[in-house]
């Protein structure tokens, strides 16, 4: 943008660059180009700038399913990846894309709660939930101790059931997702105190929000994109925080959750890369492992 033309065309980019690096995980390349940008590039991470920040310690905390959940999330693995194997061999990976994610969301969803897919098979686990019962154990002690939480989630609708399992175990909170019309209602609610638990959705409230009264923070789900993550948590562990701060992690083992834990730490050492030469191999593109991987049986 402000200097056309410094890396070359595009075609001469992808050609020397963006293919060796992302498809072939060659760190020559990725150290070149670091090196060429470098001269153009102040960065200053949090802990440099942000000194007195509180400390932020993160938990994962596995979940395993079982009984009825377990059998639905094998059944749909074992039909989704059929289907997936089926069209990348007819269409090609690019054309197929659709596909793969609806398979992918499904299996997510029923990590979270075989509520949330609204088809047939479902039905026979919608009592069971081995992460929302996790959840809201550790809700429970959280909450004996007068600690302030923030709960991430992609999906609203998981939401909505987390809020009714809070209203079964007399927790108060509060909530804010893009239906939200008044978002300071909510906000200045938790911030006074009058809540100890606020669910947010991540594209909501992953961004613009200090939420400084919080000292503990619960991913619910993972997401694909780390950086979303962090700048969720980010909005209890920033300036004004004078607690250290807890971030967990709920994490279904085995499952595409796993999985997806996996390639977040890809995706991150391909970033770091840009901004200091790294001798770590990343790729951000699927391949045939990362599916086989992420449509392994539990």
């Amino acid at each position: 943008f402000l200097m056309p033309g410094f890396l070359g065309a595009y075609h001469r980019f992808k050609q020397r660059f963006q293919e060796p690096i992302e498809l072939e995980g060659d760190t020559e390349c990725q150290a070149q180009l670091a090196q060429r940008v470098a001269p153009f590039i102040l960065r200053r991470t949090k802990a440099d700038v942000l000194k007195e920040l509180p400390p932020k310690t993160n938990i994962l905390r596995y979940v395993e399913m079982a009984d009825e959940q377990a059998d639905l999330y094998e059944t749909l693995r074992l039909s989704m990846h059929k289907t997936v194997r089926d069209t990348i061999a007819s269409l090609g990976i690019e054309k197929s894309q659709i596909i793969v994610l609806d398979a992918l969301l499904k299996l997510r969803q029923t990590c979270c709660d075989p509520r949330l897919l609204k088809i047939a098979a479902a039905k026979k686990a919608h009592h069971i939930s081995a992460k929302l019962d996790v959840f809201e154990n550790l809700v429970k002690s959280l909450a004996s101790e007068k600690r302030k939480i923030l709960v991430f989630s992609q999906f609203t609708s998981m939401l909505d059931l987390i809020e009714q399992k809070l209203n079964d175990a007399n927790i108060e909170s509060v909530m804010l997702t893009g239906q939200t019309k008044d978002r300071k209602k909510p906000i200045d609610a938790f911030q006074k105190g009058d809540v100890p638990v606020f669910l947010i959705s991540l594209k909501a409230g992953g961004v613009g929000l200090n939420l400084t009264a919080a000292d503990t923070v619960i991913h619910y789900d993972p997401w694909w994109n780390p950086a979303a993550e962090t700048q969720a948590t980010d909005r209890a562990h920033r300036i004004g925080q004078d607690k250290p701060v807890f971030v967990y992690k709920l994490i279904v083992k085995n499952s595409v959750e796993d999985t997806i834990l996996k390639m977040q730490d890809n995706k991150r050492a391909l970033v770091d890369g840009l901004f200091a030469e790294t001798n770590a191999k990343t790729k951000s593109r699927l391949s045939d492992n990362d599916l086989a991987a992420l449509f392994a049986p539990l």
